[in-house]
């Protein structure tokens, strides 16, 4: 009996009442929340494709657009609303299609030639190889050419870490060392235009390309170390000599790649680390993904974890021997840099 009036009672039917209110404001808060997250994304991706009349005009225009949909809102116009963003959605999502990577433009000298390159049985060579010399980050002499290697002749290959502001990110570079000296080095790079200037937010739409340098260690490490200030580690892999060769060629197939289909660089999923760990994972498909891939920073400590770097050493004291803090003599020679980069102890040694 008492329990047929604690269901039927003024209070019961109250909370029955109620809670239909609370589970709508809640929707409606959440209707809220998603289209202004759509309309500043958009808008974010006027600020970065668009300048000038162009930006004004249709930052102005979502402007209106977003005043309408506030309206719709207020008055609980469900239906009206959801097909209004489906038609923004739709017009943006052409108007984002259009672009392409590698149009016409008169790119950064640093990165004006991505590296392609011509495999003949044992013998690879590299086009465009970067060759600069540096005096400040905007002064340089400028030099590009062709390199032949060989891959029997294939003996080292280190990963560089190069930190320039959080000790998190780090742009990371792959060298490989040949029986004669020489040192080349891949990085996946951002694909500026002569007047851009990088920006990591502008990195999520479409605002670069992406582009492999190859560099001459003189040229890339030194650029970071003694010209920018940067915190460099040089790290050994303890790779066999076939998957050494293969890691070498999945960085020239990825060259001839992008040469042939050029693609957008992305702040999160197409950057440095990223392209380097899918390059691993052609070489070793099983290879785990990990957080550390995306904190680029801390890539040596996953390194560290799969047996590929001083596994015998703790880590911290690999990434204290690691550090880079002289580069050798600010000289022309490239090989006796990469010999002084390499005098200090460094944490293991490669096959």
């Amino acid at each position: 009996m008492s329990s047929r009036i604690g269901r039927s009672g003024p209070n019961f039917r109250a909370r029955a009442t109620a809670a239909p209110g609370k589970l709508r404001r809640v929707w409606r808060a959440m209707q809220a929340l998603v289209i202004c997250g759509l309309l500043v994304l958009i808008a974010l991706a006027f600020w970065f494709q668009l300048g000038g009349g162009w930006r004004i005009a249709m930052l102005g225009s979502l402007a209106c657009i977003g005043t309408g949909l506030a309206a719709l809102w207020l008055k609980a116009m469900d239906r009206a609303l959801w097909i209004g963003v489906g038609l923004i959605l739709l017009g943006w999502g052409v108007w984002y299609g259009t672009l392409r990577p590698g149009t016409d433009r008169d790119w950064a000298a640093d990165v004006a030639h991505g590296v392609t390159a011509t495999v003949d049985a044992d013998t690879v060579t590299l086009h465009n190889v970067r060759d600069f010399h540096w005096t400040a980050a905007h002064d340089f002499s400028a030099h590009w050419e062709d390199r032949t290697y060989r891959l029997s002749d294939l003996r080292t290959m280190d990963l560089i870490s190069s930190v320039r502001a959080s000790p998190s990110f780090a742009q990371t570079l792959v060298s490989f060392g040949f029986a004669d000296g020489r040192h080349v080095v891949f990085s996946a790079e951002v694909r500026r235009g002569r007047d851009q200037v990088y920006s990591r937010l502008g990195g999520f739409f479409r605002m670069f390309d992406l582009v492999l340098i190859a560099a001459d260690e003189r040229d890339i490490v030194g650029l970071r170390r003694d010209v920018r200030g940067e915190w460099v580690s040089l790290f050994p892999l303890d790779v066999p000599s076939e998957q050494m060769r293969g890691a070498f060629l999945s960085f020239v197939a990825l060259g001839n790649e992008l040469a042939a289909r050029p693609r957008f660089y992305n702040t999160l999923t197409t950057n440095c680390t990223a392209v380097v760990w899918r390059l691993a994972r052609s070489i070793a498909p099983g290879l785990p993904l990990d957080w550390r891939v995306l904190a680029s920073g801390h890539l040596p400590e996953y390194l560290h974890d799969l047996g590929v770097l001083a596994p015998d050493m703790p880590i911290d004291e690999v990434l204290a021997l690691a550090r880079r803090t002289e580069l050798g003599p600010a000289d022309p020679d490239s090989v006796a840099f990469s010999a002084r980069l390499r005098a200090s102890p460094l944490p293991g040694r490669t096959r």
